[in-house]
Protein backbone atom coordinates (compact mmCIF):
# COMPACT_ATOMS: atom_id res chain seq x y z
CA UNK A 1 0.00 0.00 0.00
CA UNK A 2 1.27 3.66 -0.41
CA UNK A 3 0.14 6.72 1.16
CA UNK A 4 0.50 10.33 0.25
CA UNK A 5 0.25 11.88 3.70
CA UNK A 6 0.20 15.42 2.19
CA UNK A 7 -2.07 16.43 -0.57
CA UNK A 8 -4.16 19.77 -0.56
CA UNK A 9 -7.95 19.97 -1.27
CA UNK A 10 -9.02 20.55 -4.64
CA UNK A 11 -11.66 24.10 -5.43
CA UNK A 12 -13.52 22.91 -7.86
CA UNK A 13 -15.96 20.22 -8.02
CA UNK A 14 -15.93 20.07 -11.77
CA UNK A 15 -13.45 21.24 -14.46
CA UNK A 16 -12.30 24.34 -13.46
CA UNK A 17 -14.07 27.21 -15.39
CA UNK A 18 -12.30 28.57 -18.62
CA UNK A 19 -10.28 31.71 -17.67
CA UNK A 20 -10.17 31.06 -14.00
CA UNK A 21 -7.07 28.57 -14.32
CA UNK A 22 -4.12 30.13 -12.04
CA UNK A 23 -0.89 28.70 -12.52
CA UNK A 24 2.25 29.59 -9.94
CA UNK A 25 5.91 29.33 -11.43
CA UNK A 26 7.32 30.31 -7.89
CA UNK A 27 7.18 27.02 -6.56
CA UNK A 28 8.99 25.01 -7.91
CA UNK A 29 12.45 25.35 -10.05
CA UNK A 30 11.56 22.68 -12.86
CA UNK A 31 8.02 23.45 -13.82
CA UNK A 32 4.87 25.72 -13.66
CA UNK A 33 2.11 24.32 -11.83
CA UNK A 34 -2.34 24.32 -11.46
CA UNK A 35 -2.47 26.70 -8.52
CA UNK A 36 -5.84 25.78 -8.68
CA UNK A 37 -7.99 22.18 -9.71
CA UNK A 38 -10.78 19.98 -9.63
CA UNK A 39 -12.08 17.39 -7.63
CA UNK A 40 -11.42 14.72 -11.53
CA UNK A 41 -7.81 16.21 -11.77
CA UNK A 42 -6.83 15.68 -8.02
CA UNK A 43 -8.10 12.21 -8.07
CA UNK A 44 -6.56 11.29 -11.13
CA UNK A 45 -3.28 12.47 -10.02
CA UNK A 46 -3.29 10.09 -6.55
CA UNK A 47 -4.51 7.18 -9.14
CA UNK A 48 -0.75 6.68 -8.67
CA UNK A 49 -1.23 5.79 -4.76
CA UNK A 50 -3.87 3.97 -2.68
CA UNK A 51 -5.05 6.24 -0.13
CA UNK A 52 -4.23 10.15 0.26
CA UNK A 53 -4.58 12.71 3.59
CA UNK A 54 -5.97 16.06 2.16
CA UNK A 55 -6.35 19.30 3.97
CA UNK A 56 -6.98 22.84 3.16
CA UNK A 57 -5.24 26.05 5.21
CA UNK A 58 -6.66 28.33 7.23
CA UNK A 59 -5.18 31.34 5.79
CA UNK A 60 -6.71 34.11 8.54
CA UNK A 61 -8.83 33.63 11.77
CA UNK A 62 -12.65 33.12 11.35
CA UNK A 63 -11.60 32.49 7.03
CA UNK A 64 -14.26 30.84 5.45
CA UNK A 65 -12.35 29.62 2.40
CA UNK A 66 -8.80 27.53 2.25
CA UNK A 67 -6.74 26.35 -0.66
CA UNK A 68 -3.06 26.39 -1.71
CA UNK A 69 -2.57 29.88 -1.88
CA UNK A 70 -4.42 32.74 0.32
CA UNK A 71 -7.56 33.59 -0.41
CA UNK A 72 -7.21 30.76 -3.28
CA UNK A 73 -11.41 30.58 -3.60
CA UNK A 74 -13.20 27.86 -6.64
CA UNK A 75 -16.94 26.96 -6.93
CA UNK A 76 -16.33 25.08 -2.86
CA UNK A 77 -16.33 28.13 -0.94
CA UNK A 78 -18.31 27.23 2.63
CA UNK A 79 -15.36 27.00 5.08
CA UNK A 80 -11.56 25.39 4.57
CA UNK A 81 -12.52 22.38 6.85
CA UNK A 82 -16.30 21.80 4.90
CA UNK A 83 -14.93 21.85 2.15
CA UNK A 84 -12.44 19.04 2.50
CA UNK A 85 -14.82 17.13 4.49
CA UNK A 86 -17.20 17.46 1.36
CA UNK A 87 -14.14 15.98 -0.44
CA UNK A 88 -13.74 12.85 1.79
CA UNK A 89 -17.32 11.62 2.16
CA UNK A 90 -17.64 11.74 -1.59
CA UNK A 91 -14.58 9.06 -1.58
CA UNK A 92 -14.15 7.68 1.72
CA UNK A 93 -12.62 4.99 0.81
CA UNK A 94 -9.46 6.94 -1.19
CA UNK A 95 -9.35 9.71 1.06
CA UNK A 96 -8.80 11.08 4.88
CA UNK A 97 -9.41 14.67 5.76
CA UNK A 98 -7.44 16.44 8.12
CA UNK A 99 -9.11 20.18 9.68
CA UNK A 100 -6.95 23.24 9.11
CA UNK A 101 -7.47 26.15 12.16
CA UNK A 102 -6.30 29.58 12.91
CA UNK A 103 -5.04 29.64 17.16
CA UNK A 104 -6.26 33.00 16.48
CA UNK A 105 -10.03 32.80 15.80
CA UNK A 106 -12.39 33.37 18.48
CA UNK A 107 -14.11 30.44 17.64
CA UNK A 108 -10.74 27.94 17.82
CA UNK A 109 -12.18 25.94 20.57
CA UNK A 110 -15.67 25.47 18.43
CA UNK A 111 -14.32 24.75 15.07
CA UNK A 112 -11.86 22.12 16.49
CA UNK A 113 -14.91 20.39 18.46
CA UNK A 114 -17.02 20.24 15.29
CA UNK A 115 -14.33 19.58 12.36
CA UNK A 116 -13.06 16.22 14.54
CA UNK A 117 -17.03 15.70 15.40
CA UNK A 118 -19.35 16.87 12.85
CA UNK A 119 -17.33 16.60 10.10
CA UNK A 120 -14.55 13.43 10.89
CA UNK A 121 -12.15 15.22 10.17
CA UNK A 122 -8.79 13.17 11.64
CA UNK A 123 -5.87 15.19 12.17
CA UNK A 124 -4.95 18.50 12.13
CA UNK A 125 -2.40 20.52 9.69
CA UNK A 126 -1.33 23.28 10.57
CA UNK A 127 1.39 26.37 8.39
CA UNK A 128 2.79 29.16 11.19
CA UNK A 129 4.59 30.89 8.23
CA UNK A 130 1.74 30.91 5.58
CA UNK A 131 -1.08 31.98 8.73
CA UNK A 132 1.66 34.10 10.50
CA UNK A 133 1.24 32.78 14.09
CA UNK A 134 4.09 32.34 16.62
CA UNK A 135 3.65 28.62 16.97
CA UNK A 136 4.39 28.93 20.58
CA UNK A 137 2.60 31.55 21.69
CA UNK A 138 -0.33 30.30 23.88
CA UNK A 139 -3.26 30.03 21.84
CA UNK A 140 -1.35 27.49 19.14
CA UNK A 141 -0.33 25.18 22.36
CA UNK A 142 -3.87 25.08 22.97
CA UNK A 143 -3.97 23.06 19.44
CA UNK A 144 -1.21 20.97 20.27
CA UNK A 145 -3.01 20.42 23.44
CA UNK A 146 -6.04 19.36 22.37
CA UNK A 147 -4.84 17.47 19.24
CA UNK A 148 -2.45 15.08 21.95
CA UNK A 149 -5.78 14.77 24.05
CA UNK A 150 -8.24 13.17 21.21
CA UNK A 151 -5.17 11.70 19.20
CA UNK A 152 -5.08 13.97 15.65
CA UNK A 153 -1.66 14.22 14.25
CA UNK A 154 -0.22 17.74 13.07
CA UNK A 155 1.11 17.86 9.66
CA UNK A 156 3.02 21.04 9.72
CA UNK A 157 4.74 23.04 6.76
CA UNK A 158 8.22 22.95 7.95
CA UNK A 159 10.53 24.54 5.58
CA UNK A 160 11.00 27.87 3.72
CA UNK A 161 8.83 29.87 1.47
CA UNK A 162 8.49 31.87 -1.48
CA UNK A 163 5.43 33.67 -0.11
CA UNK A 164 6.25 37.47 0.64
CA UNK A 165 3.65 37.36 4.23
CA UNK A 166 4.92 34.32 5.39
CA UNK A 167 8.08 35.31 8.70
CA UNK A 168 10.16 32.17 7.45
CA UNK A 169 11.42 31.44 11.03
CA UNK A 170 7.72 30.21 11.92
CA UNK A 171 7.82 27.34 10.59
CA UNK A 172 12.00 26.61 11.18
CA UNK A 173 12.29 22.96 12.22
CA UNK A 174 13.79 23.33 15.97
CA UNK A 175 10.69 24.90 16.98
CA UNK A 176 9.29 21.61 16.54
CA UNK A 177 11.54 20.22 19.37
CA UNK A 178 10.23 22.48 21.61
CA UNK A 179 6.56 21.70 20.91
CA UNK A 180 6.85 17.31 20.98
CA UNK A 181 9.28 18.41 24.48
CA UNK A 182 6.26 20.00 26.29
CA UNK A 183 3.56 17.03 24.35
CA UNK A 184 5.31 14.14 24.41
CA UNK A 185 1.99 11.98 23.32
CA UNK A 186 1.69 14.37 20.42
CA UNK A 187 2.22 12.82 17.20
CA UNK A 188 3.56 14.85 14.31
CA UNK A 189 4.80 15.09 10.71
CA UNK A 190 7.34 17.95 9.64
CA UNK A 191 6.31 18.57 6.28
CA UNK A 192 9.14 18.41 3.72
CA UNK A 193 11.73 17.34 5.74
CA UNK A 194 12.05 21.13 6.72
CA UNK A 195 14.09 22.30 3.78
CA UNK A 196 16.58 23.83 3.73
CA UNK A 197 16.86 22.78 7.49
CA UNK A 198 17.47 19.01 6.61
CA UNK A 199 19.51 18.24 9.20
CA UNK A 200 17.75 20.05 12.12
CA UNK A 201 14.52 17.84 10.92
CA UNK A 202 16.39 14.73 11.15
CA UNK A 203 17.71 15.58 14.95
CA UNK A 204 14.51 16.40 16.02
CA UNK A 205 13.30 13.35 14.42
CA UNK A 206 15.96 11.39 16.17
CA UNK A 207 14.92 12.65 19.63
CA UNK A 208 11.21 12.46 19.77
CA UNK A 209 9.57 9.36 19.16
CA UNK A 210 6.41 10.44 18.22
CA UNK A 211 8.14 13.05 16.11
CA UNK A 212 7.99 11.85 11.78
CA UNK A 213 8.91 13.67 8.62
CA UNK A 214 7.57 13.85 5.21
CA UNK A 215 9.43 13.60 1.69
CA UNK A 216 7.21 16.01 -0.45
CA UNK A 217 8.07 18.73 -2.28
CA UNK A 218 11.98 17.48 -2.39
CA UNK A 219 13.06 15.52 -5.12
CA UNK A 220 12.29 18.94 -8.04
CA UNK A 221 15.83 19.93 -5.82
CA UNK A 222 18.04 17.25 -6.99
CA UNK A 223 20.99 18.14 -4.61
CA UNK A 224 18.81 18.87 -1.85
CA UNK A 225 16.86 15.68 -1.83
CA UNK A 226 19.94 13.28 -2.11
CA UNK A 227 21.58 15.72 0.93
CA UNK A 228 18.29 15.32 3.25
CA UNK A 229 18.12 11.30 2.50
CA UNK A 230 22.05 10.66 3.24
CA UNK A 231 21.26 12.97 6.09
CA UNK A 232 18.77 10.87 7.59
CA UNK A 233 20.68 7.57 6.35
CA UNK A 234 23.46 8.90 8.90
CA UNK A 235 21.61 9.36 11.57
CA UNK A 236 19.55 6.09 11.27
CA UNK A 237 16.13 8.00 10.56
CA UNK A 238 14.92 6.48 7.02
CA UNK A 239 12.35 4.42 9.13
CA UNK A 240 10.58 8.13 10.28
CA UNK A 241 10.03 9.09 6.76
CA UNK A 242 6.39 8.86 5.30
CA UNK A 243 5.72 9.40 1.61
CA UNK A 244 3.90 12.39 0.05
CA UNK A 245 3.40 14.66 -2.75
CA UNK A 246 2.52 18.19 -1.77
CA UNK A 247 -0.16 17.75 -4.81
CA UNK A 248 -0.72 20.19 -6.38
CA UNK A 249 3.15 21.42 -6.49
CA UNK A 250 4.25 17.93 -7.70
CA UNK A 251 2.09 14.32 -8.14
CA UNK A 252 2.99 11.12 -6.53
CA UNK A 253 4.30 9.51 -9.94
CA UNK A 254 6.86 12.47 -9.69
CA UNK A 255 7.60 11.97 -6.40
CA UNK A 256 7.82 8.08 -6.85
CA UNK A 257 10.17 8.56 -9.33
CA UNK A 258 12.37 11.61 -8.07
CA UNK A 259 12.58 9.37 -4.82
CA UNK A 260 13.68 5.94 -6.57
CA UNK A 261 16.26 8.15 -8.74
CA UNK A 262 17.42 9.99 -5.91
CA UNK A 263 21.18 8.33 -6.22
CA UNK A 264 21.43 9.48 -10.15
CA UNK A 265 22.86 12.80 -9.06
CA UNK A 266 26.34 10.81 -7.68
CA UNK A 267 26.70 8.42 -10.44
CA UNK A 268 30.20 7.54 -11.53
CA UNK A 269 31.54 8.94 -8.10
CA UNK A 270 32.41 7.71 -4.84
CA UNK A 271 29.76 9.66 -2.91
CA UNK A 272 27.02 7.61 -0.47
CA UNK A 273 23.94 5.74 -1.80
CA UNK A 274 20.94 6.33 -0.22
CA UNK A 275 19.80 2.49 0.51
CA UNK A 276 17.72 0.69 -2.28
CA UNK A 277 15.28 -0.89 0.43
CA UNK A 278 15.08 2.02 2.50
CA UNK A 279 13.46 4.39 -0.12
CA UNK A 280 11.37 1.21 -1.06
CA UNK A 281 10.39 1.07 2.78
CA UNK A 282 9.33 4.95 2.39
CA UNK A 283 6.95 4.31 -0.44
CA UNK A 284 5.06 1.31 1.23
CA UNK A 285 5.54 2.52 4.32
CA UNK A 286 1.78 2.84 6.62
CA UNK A 287 1.78 5.76 8.01
CA UNK A 288 -2.09 5.79 8.77
CA UNK A 289 -1.39 3.02 10.64
CA UNK A 290 1.42 4.91 12.44
CA UNK A 291 -1.38 7.52 13.39
CA UNK A 292 -3.98 5.48 13.94
CA UNK A 293 -5.58 6.45 11.34
CA UNK A 294 -6.42 3.26 9.27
Amino acid sequence: MIIDIHTHTPQFRDAVPPGLRKLNAVWRPDAVRPANYSWPEYLDAQSAVDKSVVFGIAWEPGEKVGGVGPRDVGDIADGVNDSTATFVRAHPDRLIGFMSVHPYDNGLHDEMERSRVDLGLRGIKLGANYQSFDPLESRALAIYAYAERHGLPVLFHNGTSAVKTAPIAAAHPLTVDVIASRYPDLRIIMAHMGHPWTVDTVVVVRKHPNVYTDISGLFYRPYTAYDALIKATEWSVLDKILFGSDFPVATPAETLAGLRGVNAIVEGTRMPRVPEDKIEEIIHRDSLALFGLS
